[in-house]
């Protein structure tokens, strides 16, 4: 590992004025990625930003007018476990039950999960099939950003190289809702998915599915047919939707982990269990 600067600002003010006068500094929150690109070199940096010392920043997760803000160093292990989240955006939860192992979970947080942008992260389907939202403050205050219009390419994002972000935000979502999160994995463990897709059934028939691993980023789509909501609706009829839904999938041939052909089949096979499993959920909720 190269050596490098260690700062520990402790207002986010600080931490900008450093990300001004050092343009390659990265910023640390859990670090689950960063430490390991800065050990095999893939990560070349003359400073690093630690950040659980910003006074700005915390490890929240409360209540807001129908949904719940989540602070910038909100860890897996917290997200997994909280009640809300499980209950009203189980989603969520289940993606981030599953991000690594015990030891990462307690460390890497979910804005962290956001920023490395990668299209295999478990938490960012779900976090665009909710509407998450971003704070980001920066030289020029702070700011909002629809996560859908945050990512851009696998490790490339629309945030500003001095942006951080303080805050995620989760919407309210009006009446009964189901939601569910399924990978695809070559093996049980820690292995990055090959499929990962959130899908969560509102009260009104909307269906929301949102998938990644099978392109340069993670994405959303949203079915307004009701068919994939409707219990009654045949395997057939919900493919059709699902074909549409997933027509932008572009798997890489370079990956090692699965073939396009195998993930674009298995991308039919977990969207209709996940459809299926989101709708049994909000239904079920209603007794």
């Amino acid at each position: 590992m190269r050596a490098f600067a260690f700062e520990q600002p402790g207002s986010l003010a600080e931490a900008l004025a450093i990300l001004r006068a050092e343009p390659d500094a990265r910023i640390l929150a859990g670090g689950t990625d960063l430490i390991i690109g800065l050990r095999d070199g893939s990560i070349l940096s003359p400073t690093v930003i630690d950040l659980k010392r910003v006074r700005e920043l915390d490890a929240s997760i409360v209540e807001t007018v129908g949904g719940l803000a989540i602070g910038a160093l909100t860890a897996m292990t917290e997200i997994a476990a909280d009640p809300r989240i499980r209950a009203r955006y189980t989603a969520l939860a289940e993606g981030a039950a599953v991000v690594g192992s015990v030891q990462i979970r307690n460390r890497a947080t979910l804005a962290g999960n956001i920023c490395n942008a990668s299209p295999a992260a478990d938490t960012t389907p779900a976090l665009l099939a909710f509407g998450a939202v971003l704070t980001v403050h920066g030289p020029d205050g702070s700011r909002q950003v629809a996560l859908d219009d945050a990512f851009v390419s696998s490790g490339v994002t629309t945030l500003g190289h001095d942006e951080i972000v303080v805050r995620i935000d989760l919407p309210a979502i009006p009446g009964r809702v189901g939601s569910t999160h399924v990978r695809r994995t070559r093996r049980r463990g820690h292995d990055l998915a090959s499929v990962t897709i959130a899908c969560a059934v509102l009260e009104s028939g909307e269906t929301r599915v949102a998938f990644g691993s099978v392109g340069p980023r993670p994405l959303l789509r949203v079915d307004t047919t009701g068919i994939l909501a409707d219990p009654s609706a045949t395997d057939a009829a919900r493919l059709e939707i699902l074909d549409d839904v997933f027509a932008a999938a572009a798997p890489s041939a370079g990956s090692m982990r699965a073939s396009p052909e195998y993930r674009l089949a298995m991308l039919r096979v977990l969207g209709l269990r996940a459809v299926e499993t989101a709708r049994a959920r909000r239904d079920g909720a209603a007794a």
